[in-house]
C-alpha cells in the first residue's frame, strides 16, 4: 500500500536528516564565521554581531510563537491532510502579519538604534537583517511543520539551500567590500530563499485546505483563534530562550564596547554545532509525544534518548575547559585570545544546552507550553541580573556566568514538567550523568597529557581519539554502556553509509 504523502518517516530517520541538516548548516556556518572574524576584524565583526544580536531578539515577535504552536496541532493530525492544511493556512496568515510588521519597525530603528550604539554602520547592517529576519520566520514556520509531520528529510533541502546561497552572497559582497552591510545582506539572501522553498515544498507535500471550512470537526481545524491562544504562551518561552543566547552580547556592546561582543559572540558561535546532535534527536522523539488520537506518548523513547544526551554532552566538557586555548587560536588566531576564557566558561552551558531542546520540545508538542513561562521568565531574569554585577567587574567572562547559571535553572525545571508530565523516571538518568561526568574527567586527564597551550593540529588529533577511546572504556566499565550497544552503533552507520551511496 502506499504510503500517504503526510506520513511520518521513522524516528531514525528524521533524527538523520536533523543531524545531517545541522550538520552542513554548521560546517556553513564555521566556515562563515572564521572568514568574517578574520576578514571584517574584531571592531566590523562586532557591528555585525551586535546586528545578528539584536535581530536575533526580532525573530521572536517575527514568529510570535506561531511555528511551535501550528506544530503542535499539525503533530495531532498527522494523517489528516486537510486537517494539516487547514492549520498551516491560518498560520500563514498570521505569520505574513507579524512578520511583515517587526521587518518594517526594524527599517524605521535601525537609524536611531545606529546612534545609540555610536555605530553609523550599524543602520545598514540592520536594515538587512530586517529582510533576514521574514526568510528565518518563512523558515521557522515551514520547518516546524516538516518536523511535526515527521519528514525532516524536506527542511534538510531548504536548509542546504539556505547555506548554499548565504555563504556565495556574503562571501561576493564582503569582499566587495560592502563589510557588515555586504554580510547583512548575504545572511537575508540565504534566509528569503530557504523560506520560499520551504513554502513551495510544505502545500506541494499536503495540498490546499477544501472549502467548506464551515462544516469542518475541530478536529480537522482548531482555528487562528487556538491556535494564536497557544502561541501567546511560546512567544514569551521563545523570547526568553533567544534572550539567552543574544542578552549577552547585547550587554557586553552596551556596557563595554563592540569589540568585546565581538569577542564573546565569537567563543560562542564556536559552541552552536555542538548541540546539533541534540537538536536532531529531538526533532526526531518530540514530535511523538504529542496527544495523538490514535498513538500514546513514546515515554520509553524519550527517556533513552535523554540518557543519550547526557553520555553525549559530558564528553564534550573535556575539550573545552582543557583545550580552549588552542581551539581558539587554530580557528580564529591570536586576535581572538581573550575568547578562549569565555569559550572554558561556557562548558556547563554547553552540556545543559545540549539537554535543552528534547526536554523543551517535549512540553510544547504535550501542550503543555503555559507551564514553561515562569520558568523562561525566571530563568532570564537571573541571566540578566549577574550579566549586569559582572561584566563591569570581570569582562565578557562574566556572560558566561550568566548564562550557565541560567541554564542550570531552566534546563531541570523542563525536565521536572516531563517527570510530572510523562512519568519520566529519573533515577536512571540521574546515574547516567554520574557515570559520564566520571568518564569526563578521565578524558579530561588524557587530553592534558598532550599540552594545554601550544597544542599543534596532530596532537589535538592524537589527543582526541586518545581521549576518547578513554571515555567509551570508562563508561564501559562503569556499565553505561555495553559492547553489544557500540556494535549495534557501528552497524547502524555502516548500514546509513551504504544507504546513501546506493
Amino acid at each position: 500500500m502506499t504510503r500517504p504523502p503526510d506520513s511520518p518517516e521513522s524516528i531514525a530517520r528524521n533524527a538523520g536528516f536533523a543531524l545531517a541538516t545541522q550538520a552542513t548548516a554548521s560546517v556553513f556556518a564555521a566556515v562563515l564565521t572564521i572568514f568574517l572574524a578574520r576578514y571584517l576584524g574584531p571592531e566590523r565583526f562586532g557591528v555585525f554581531s551586535l546586528a545578528v544580536g539584536i535581530a536575533a531578539v526580532l525573530v521572536l515577535p517575527g514568529d510570535a510563537g506561531i511555528s511551535s504552536a501550528a506544530a503542535r496541532f499539525i503533530a495531532e493530525r498527522r494523517g489528516n491532510p486537510a486537517g494539516v492544511a487547514r492549520v498551516l493556512r491560518d498560520a500563514s496568515r498570521l505569520r505574513l502579519i507579524t512578520s511583515g510588521t517587526v521587518c518594517i519597525a526594524l527599517v524605521i530603528a535601525a537609524g536611531p538604534l545606529a546612534d545609540a550604539y555610536d555605530e553609523p554602520t550599524l543602520a545598514w547592517t540592520l536594515r538587512g537583517m530586517a529582510l533576514a529576519i521574514f526568510g528565518q520566520n518563512l523558515m521557522q514556520l515551514y520547518g516546524s511543520s516538516f518536523t511535526a509531520l515527521g519528514r525532516v528529510s524536506l527542511s534538510f533541502r531548504a536548509s542546504l539551500l539556505k547555506s548554499i546561497v548565504e555563504l556565495s552572497a556574503t562571501l561576493g559582497l564582503v569582499l566587495a567590500g560592502a563589510g557588515s552591510v555586504g554580510a547583512a545582506f548575504g545572511r537575508s539572501a540565504g534566509f528569503l530563499a530557504g523560506g520560499i522553498l520551504g513554502a513551495w515544498m510544505i502545500w506541494r507535500l499536503v495540498g490546499s485546505p477544501r472549502d467548506g471550512d464551515g462544516d469542518a470537526s475541530p478536529l480537522d481545524h482548531p482555528g487562528i483563534r487556538n491556535i494564536a491562544r497557544y502561541a501567546g504562551a511560546l512567544v514569551i518561552v521563545e523570547g526568553a530562550f533567544v534572550m539567552f543566547e543574544q542578552i549577552d552580547v547585547i550587554l557586553i556592546g552596551a556596557i563595554l564596547t563592540a569589540s568585546a561582543a565581538g569577542l564573546f559572540q565569537a567563543a560562542l558561535r564556536l559552541t552552536t554545532f555542538l548541540h546539533y546532535p541534540a537538536y536532531a534527536l529531538a526533532s526526531g522523539i518530540a514530535p511523538r509525544v504529542a496527544r495523538h488520537e490514535v498513538e500514546g506518548p513514546a515515554v520509553e523513547t524519550f527517556a533513552l534518548g535523554l540518557r543519550g544526551l547526557v553520555v553525549f554532552q559530558a564528553a564534550l566538557i573535556a575539550p573545552l575547559v582543557i583545550w580552549a586555548g588552542p581551539i581558539v587560536d587554530l580557528v580564529l588566531g591570536d586576535a581572538y585570545d581573550e575568547s578562549a576564557e569565555v569559550l572554558r566558561a561556557l562548558a556547563p552551558y554547553v552540556f545543559l544546552a545540549g539537554l535543552g531542546p528534547l526536554v523543551s520540545m517535549a512540553v510544547n508538542y504535550a501542550g503543555e507550553a503555559r507551564r514553561r513561562v515562569p520558568i523562561a521568565l525566571g530563568a532570564l531574569a537571573v541571566n540578566a541580573v549577574i550579566d549586569v554585577i559582572l561584566i563591569p567587574d570581570i569582562g565578557i567572562v562574566g556572560g558566561a556566568i550568566g548564562t550557565n547559571v541560567a541554564y542550570a535553572i531552566y534546563v531541570p525545571a523542563h525536565l521536572w514538567i516531563c517527570k510530572d508530565m510523562l512519568g519520566v523516571d529519573l533515577r536512571p538518568i540521574l546515574v547516567s550523568f554520574a557515570r559520564a561526568l566520571v568518564a569526563a574527567a578521565a578524558m579530561a586527564g588524557v587530553l592534558a597529557l598532550f599540552g594545554t597551550e601550544d597544542v599543534g593540529i596532530l596532537a589535538l588529533i592524537a589527543g582526541s581519539v586518545a581521549g576518547l577511546a578513554v571515555y567509551l572504556a570508562v563508561l564501559l566499565a562503569l556499565r553505561e554502556l555495553t559492547v553489544g550497544d557500540l556494535r549495534r552503533l557501528a552497524a547502524e552507520a555502516r548500514a546509513r553509509l551504504l544507504a546513501s551511496r546506493a
